[in-house]
């Protein structure tokens, strides 16, 4: 299923029990590997794994079944790291815990042809997800990062295959391209050095957990409000994200004017993959933003820690 469910976890915890297992092989995407890795720490467990890791964020303290991924979606990175992500419709919450790498996969197949058969717009959700994995380590801290510039080319290498792969999903090459990407994208490496940020995906979670919309979309609709809103506050680093990913010239501009070029060209890509821009088109509705907002875990590593007052007015933009 996507988007797993803590109801789903608990079923998966009492199949795993009940059948002594002792290896789990998550075949799928990114919400598959998720699933497998929260069974794995909570098979063994004897406390609820929902509030034990999902709400106090404790690590395990108790034996970890092994995880191994075979991919059919690219997208999430989890199966290169220990990333778990479990809604609870009950609470309105959508919360992921990243464990150590006791709980990363000890094997993950990478095959692209596993993913020709996949629907083109989930592919193009999953581009946008690895292209946030990208922008959430990027846009924070100011200083000259080594890990900067491979995040850079990261994201010049994904936009040129998704162009590609809209075109024609079946090409071997973009799409082996940006099942690679996916993986480096949200690996730790782009984290080195970095505080990293995570609200556009707080933000997105957020949606998800009211309309249980699919997770690429979510990120996609809440993006470009989020960023116009904190660009002011981290001017040097869009300027930067404008020239070097976006080829935006900036003679005789100011870095107001180049900055918002740079979104702008961003927008005009995700129009071209024709992602989802708003969240209204995913379920949610003016009414409902009181409660997203509530739902809406605040961090403070990128350049603004918002207040709920602006995470109330970035949802308004973004309906």
């Amino acid at each position: 299923m996507p988007n797993p469910t803590v109801e789903k976890l608990y079923e998966g915890v009492e199949i795993a029990r009940k059948n002594n297992v002792d290896f789990l092989l998550a075949v799928g995407g990114g919400s598959c590997c998720d699933y497998a890795k929260a069974v794995s720490v909570s098979v063994n467990c004897k406390e609820d794994p929902w509030e034990k890791y999902y709400e106090k964020f404790e690590e395990p303290d108790c034996e970890i079944i092994p995880v191994g991924c075979v991919l059919t979606m690219a997208g999430t990175g989890s199966e290169m790291n220990g990333g778990s992500v479990i809604t609870n419709h009950a609470k309105k919450l959508k919360i992921g815990h990243v464990f150590g790498e006791e709980v990363m996969p000890k094997f993950s197949v990478l095959n692209p042809n596993f993913t020709m058969s996949l629907p083109v717009r989930q592919m193009r959700a999953g581009i946008y997800d690895i292209f946030n994995h990208i922008c959430e380590q990027y846009f924070s801290d100011s200083d000259d990062n080594t890990t900067d510039y491979i995040a850079e080319g990261l994201m010049k290498s994904l936009v040129h295959s998704s162009l590609i792969a809209n075109e024609n999903p079946l090409d071997y090459e973009a799409r082996s391209n940006i099942m690679w990407t996916a993986t480096w994208a949200l690996n730790t490496l782009l984290k080195k050095g970095k505080t990293t940020d995570w609200m556009v995906h707080m933000l997105g979670q957020a949606v998800g957990a009211h309309t249980d919309a699919t997770h690429g979309m979510t990120l996609a609709a809440v993006s470009l409000p989020y960023y116009r809103h904190i660009c002011p506050y981290g001017l040097p680093k869009f300027v930067r994200f404008a020239k070097e990913v976006w080829g935006v010239n900036g003679e005789g501009k100011t870095d107001e004017q180049i900055a918002d070029e740079g979104l702008k060209e961003m927008e005009k890509w995700m129009k071209e993959l024709n992602l989802t821009l708003s969240i209204k088109e995913l379920g949610a509705s003016e009414d409902m933003l009181e409660g997203i907002a509530d739902s809406t875990i605040i961090l403070n590593g990128g350049y603004k820690t918002l207040t709920r007052e602006e995470v109330l007015a970035v949802l308004k933009e973004s309906l």
